[in-house]
């Protein structure tokens, strides 16, 4: 995925409202008039991903109907061996998975014929990608986003309770009960992600939930990315640890 313009960089002041963030453009200096407010496409807490100061890039949308022209893309952040970038928005990981599994990129997920986006299934629920294929049972793939890292190299899901977390997991489920396939995938734009775990810890709940859609025949696999400020891509499946 390259983002369709070059991004801009900036300083992050300060995250508010989980849904908007100051920041200080490169260009300016910070006084009220010059700090820009962006939107923040991520509902979760960004552990160790919003400190004030910190290096950003922002997207612009060409949108003139957006409230807020720019978008929070990337923060750079150090888990231990060195800075790089991580991308914070919750918006691109499905295309991201959509496009790794049409390049070959997720062997348990090759093989279909066909590929759907955005699938009403369960109650009143969509699942991210649904695959098909005449030959085998219909595939439903949901995908999380991970971006939590508290070790260096092993990154964690979730970074805050979320009960539509469990949900999904829950809906899932029934769907291997009914005689189809189900895949969590948890992809970490964090590039140097080599395993991905639950942060049980953070919500024992989706952990539960997560232990029981194992049992009922869910399946789970993990990406890791290459993050850069040209673009996103899924590079390598990593452990999922549980």
């Amino acid at each position: 995925m390259l983002f369709a313009a070059p991004l801009l960089p900036g300083r992050l002041v300060r995250r508010y409202k989980r849904f908007l963030a100051d920041v200080v453009l490169d260009d300016g200096t910070e006084t009220t008039a010059q700090i820009t407010t962006a939107h923040v496409a991520n509902s979760g807490a960004m552990l160790g991903l919003d400190a004030p100061g910190s290096r950003v890039l922002l997207s612009r949308s060409l949108n003139p109907a957006r409230k807020l022209a720019l978008s929070w893309e990337l923060v750079e952040a150090d888990f231990g061996a060195g800075p790089e970038w991580v991308g914070v928005n919750t918006m691109h990981p499905n295309l991201l998975v959509a496009e790794a599994i049409a390049a070959g990129q997720v062997p348990p997920l090759s093989g279909y014929a066909r590929m759907r986006r955005e699938v009403k299934y369960g109650k009143a629920s969509r699942v991210d990608i649904k695959l098909e294929d005449d030959a085998r049972p219909d595939c439903f793939v949901e995908v999380k986003n991970v971006h939590l890292m508290r070790a260096p190299g092993k990154a964690e899901f979730p970074d805050c309770v979320t009960a539509r977390g469990a949900k999904h997991l829950e809906e899932l489920a029934g769907e291997v009960a009914a005689g189809r396939r189900a895949v969590m995938v948890y992809i970490s734009q964090i590039g140097s992600a080599d395993s991905i775990a639950l942060a049980r810890d953070l919500d024992p709940g989706y952990g539960r939930a997560f232990d029981r859609a194992r049992a009922a025949g869910v399946e789970a696999i993990g990406l890791a990315c290459r993050i850069t400020p040209e673009g996103i891509w899924v590079i390598r499946t990593v452990p999922m640890l549980g």
